[in-house]
């Protein structure tokens, strides 16, 4: 136990603990310093839970109490599987102290256990004191801001805050589609006037929201495609790009029949298709006649367009339009400014006539357009009711036209139905003759493509089965790859100034130790075996002698009188060894008991009964005097 309590004691002076030099064994332990020890232990391994205990016992006896059981939670929130309580921390056991600091210890991270080790610079002093004052800020509860200290103003303020305001951004390599190639043109575009990410949002505290929103659409984009691949596009047998295109072609068939369904209530089914055709013409005549060119020109250039533009379908505008122009040429009197502020207002007006002319132009387009697919259909139906038409009629001209030789038509017919029995019953024949072999044909194709398809589902279960495995095995290698970063950085962050050999040599010391205890139990097991051994024949050596002189003395003793009372010597002789031997045995019992019973007062007084009864007699007066107390203040209250 000496190695394991100095193991103990140099990793908790390690952790803080205020370990004095003398102190080298769990024993010497006070209640003050196991709650030390283990608050601080507590801080090390969880410094949220260990931020809200004391590292020091309070005086009250009350408050001590508490103060343990808070412990006691935390450990056993820590995983600790032992008997803990208030106990172990007020009348603290040599054991139950021993094995509650081996559980924290193993419990402790590498580095905080070997950073007292590593070699202190600037880097690593700089880096220490960042995180101590990293670990202080966080353990400081939150305030409000009117219950604020002076010192936690800085620390607690509120700072810059800003609306998740997402804004879309246009990236590289999510222009680019999966599988495809980009052009030239695109990476041109991309290499000389894309702006970068922080640059395209309006507000530069939208650069984060926004690139999270993009990022997440991307993540669940993929997340759905291989979801939808695994579920439907491994079941239709089709390459990833044949897939994606029929389902863009049935994505725009939707659409059309959508826009179809929805443009079928505004047709109008009272226009004939002449005249639909007709207006169609004069909508694209009025359109060409009315268009209004986008190219920039002078003030006189879009008077005359707007003045002598001809449009039949509309005298009064055109009226309306001549009259605003000619009240607009500049008199004498009016100034330059007035005469552009006219104008201006003259361009606006006719601007909007036109907007509004060619929206209702569209309008009618559409109409027109709806009115005239419908049209075409109805054309079409017709024409193929006129085909089914004509052919009746032209059977009933036949049949019309053999109506006057009816009775030679008739044998004509008999003769041409016979015939047609006749070649209705060979084609039968020949048909039951070609039909077997292609039934049986048949059956084979229709097993051979069961068969293929009970395989091709097979393989498609393998195939999922694979892309199971192919995802766990590349979580086991993600996982495995960070174990491996962890354990480079616990390698990099091992002391390299500490020698191998003062380790191995007390490991070893230690094994010799426990292979020469393993020799000295085998050696003493083999001699108690020898011994019992020994004992038994012994034994079976005495019953043998005593039955042969017992049968050998009681026939001399039926004749001669001196002979009788040597047997009863004899009887007498081996009952008192009997009684000797059952002694002894009741003596090494009593011994084994005796021993047992000395290990148990060890144990006991290493617990320190005693001690801890005489000190929870202490603090039960000290608890009697607090609540006199109390009960007086209260009295006088």
């Amino acid at each position: 136990m000496e190695e394991v309590d100095k193991i103990l004691i140099h990793a908790l002076r390690q952790t803080g603990t205020d370990l004095s030099e003398d102190i080298d064994s769990v024993k010497q332990f006070t209640s003050e310093l196991i709650v030390e020890a283990v608050v601080k232990c507590l801080r090390v391994i969880n410094p949220v839970l260990g931020s809200s205990l004391s590292p020091s016992l309070p005086p009250g006896m009350s408050a001590r109490f508490r103060v343990g059981m808070s412990l006691a939670q935390a450990c056993q929130d820590l995983g600790f599987k032992g008997e803990i309580g208030y106990q172990t921390f007020l009348y603290s056991s040599e054991p139950e102290i021993r094995s509650l600091l081996m559980f924290l210890v193993e419990k402790l991270p590498r580095e905080s256990a070997e950073a007292s080790d590593q070699p202190a610079g600037k880097s690593s002093v700089l880096q220490k004191a960042i995180a101590v004052k990293i670990r202080a800020q966080l353990t400081t509860p939150w305030l409000p801001p009117h219950c604020r200290l002076p010192s936690l103003c800085k620390t607690q303020s509120p700072g810059p805050s800003q609306r998740f305001q997402v804004q879309l951004l246009s990236l590289p390599h999510s222009i680019k589609g999966p599988g495809k190639m980009q052009r030239k043109e695109v990476k041109d575009y991309q290499r000389d006037f894309l702006l970068p990410v922080t640059v395209q949002p309006s507000h530069h505290a939208s650069v984060a929201a926004s690139l999270l929103e993009q990022h997440m659409a991307e993540l669940s984009a993929a997340q759905e495609w291989e979801g939808e691949w695994n579920s439907q596009g491994l079941l239709s047998r089709l390459a990833p790009e044949e897939y994606r295109s029929r389902k863009i072609t049935r994505l725009h068939k939707r659409i059309v029949e959508l826009l179809r369904s929805a443009a079928k209530p505004c047709s109008q089914s009272d226009v004939s298709g002449p005249q639909s055709c007709a207006d169609l013409s004069e909508v694209l005549q009025s359109l060409k006649g009315s268009a209004i060119s986008d190219n920039k020109g002078s003030h006189f250039t879009h008077t005359q367009k707007f003045s002598f533009t001809q449009m039949p379908q509309e005298p009064d505008k055109v009226a309306q339009q001549m009259a605003a122009v000619s009240s607009s040429l500049p008199c004498g009197n009016q100034t330059e400014r007035d005469v552009q502020a006219l104008h201006q207002q003259e361009l606006e007006s006719m601007l909007q006539q036109s907007v509004l002319h060619k929206e209702q132009l569209t309008e009618n387009l559409k109409r027109i357009t709806v009115t005239a697919a419908q049209v075409w259909d109805e054309l079409k139906q017709r024409e193929l009711e006129n085909n089914e038409k004509e052919k009746i009629v032209q059977m009933k001209k036949q049949t019309a036209d053999l109506l006057p030789n009816a009775e030679e038509n008739l044998v004509k017919l008999q003769f041409l139905v016979e015939a047609s029995a006749k070649r209705v019953v060979n084609l039968a024949s020949q048909w039951e003759k070609h039909r077997a072999p292609l039934i049986d044909e048949h059956r084979r194709l229709k097993e051979l493509c069961s068969n293929q398809d009970m395989e091709s589902s097979r393989k498609l279960s393998e195939i999922k089965d694979l892309h199971d495995k192919i995802r766990q095995s590349a979580e086991e290698a993600k996982n495995k790859e960070g174990l491996y970063k962890q354990l480079i950085t616990e390698l990099e962050n091992l002391p390299q100034d500490v020698s191998r050999s003062a380790y191995t040599a007390r490991i070893l010391e230690i094994v010799g130790n426990i292979k020469k205890q393993k020799e000295d139990i085998t050696k003493v097991l083999s001699d108690t075996k020898e011994l019992q051994k020994e004992i038994n024949s012994l034994t079976g050596k005495l019953d043998r002698t005593f039955a042969v002189t017992d049968e050998l003395v009681f026939k001399d003793a039926k004749k001669d009188e001196s002979v009788r009372k040597s047997y009863k010597y004899l009887a007498a002789l081996h009952e008192n060894c009997s009684q000797l031997i059952q002694t002894i045995e009741d003596m090494g019992t009593i011994l084994r008991e005796i021993r047992d019973l000395e290990e148990q007062i060890e144990t006991e007084n290493c617990n320190k009964i005693v001690a801890n009864l005489e000190r929870i007699l202490e603090d039960y007066r000290a608890i009697r005097q607090e609540n006199s107390a109390l009960a007086a203040k209260v009295r006088e209250a």
